[in-house]
């Protein structure tokens, strides 16, 4: 070996053999979803049936959200210079950030400080998540995770937390969650909904993922949602147009369902 070995533990490549953390790849194949597939990368196991199907709600609970992100709007403007599908759908990755993205992340770590502080302190969720909400309104920050720009009753946090009690995944991060909502209220006497990246926040954390992850999962979730819009920017609209943020109609498919 040279002194530029190194080791890993995620894929092994041998001639006509394919080992992903120890399986067969080929015997993956029409067995395993691409959710447990995001899993056991990550994890380095195979997820059980219900957070397999935990995480494929998420990764669906985050595929789009419209023309408004900065992400879309970064892939569409690149797109629009004739920029090849791999340039563009990294203008859009690119801009996932601390505002765009990131609040999963943010919450987590929130979450994970909160239950610390309940068991070092021996003090309730109510407490730790006061406490915690103090603290960052005395250094004028926000909470990632609660409040969003349109939804006051986000649809998709309701379901993947009634999702996750259903599969047996909700328990103390969901609680606490939900413990802020009530106390940001009570601090702050605004209603501030646990969003979307807060409810994958506290189900990624009882999942036991680490906070390095968290974007990780917005970024596999929405590329999807990318390809979409700059395959529709390519196909559909004028090379090099000035595209306005927020003046766009949806002119596709009403109410359908499985």
């Amino acid at each position: 070996m040279s002194d530029l070995h190194w080791n890993s533990a995620i894929t092994k490549v041998e001639p006509n053999k394919l080992t992903i953390r120890g399986y067969a790849l080929d015997g993956l194949i029409g067995k395993a979803s691409y959710a447990q597939m995001v899993y056991l990368l990550l994890k380095g196991e195979m997820p059980s049936e219900n957070v397999g199907k935990m995480i494929e709600a998420i990764l669906v609970s985050s595929v789009d959200h419209g023309t408004t992100p900065p992400s879309v709007l970064s892939a569409l403007t690149v797109a629009s210079t004739g920029a090849p599908l791999n340039a563009s759908v990294a203008a859009g990755i690119l801009s996932i950030s601390k505002f765009h993205g990131g609040a999963i992340e943010d919450c987590m770590l929130i979450l994970k400080s909160a239950m610390d502080s309940q068991k070092e302190k021996n003090i309730t969720p109510n407490e730790a998540a006061k406490e915690i909400i103090q603290k960052f309104k005395a250094e004028n920050k926000r909470l990632s995770g609660f409040g969003h720009r349109l939804h006051n009753n986000d649809p998709r946090t309701h379901k993947l937390f009634t999702l996750a009690g259903e599969l047996g995944i909700a328990g103390d991060y969901c609680n606490l969650a939900t413990t802020f909502v009530e106390q940001l209220k009570e601090s702050t006497g605004k209603d501030l909904p646990l969003n979307v990246d807060g409810a994958i926040a506290a189900l990624l954390c009882e999942m036991d993922f680490d906070p390095i992850l968290a974007n990780g999962f917005f970024m596999i979730a929405r590329v999807p949602g990318l390809i979409a819009h700059i395959y529709e920017e390519k196909t559909r609209q004028k090379p090099m147009r000035k595209i306005h943020p927020t003046d766009v109609t949806y002119d596709g498919p009403e109410n359908q369902s499985l």
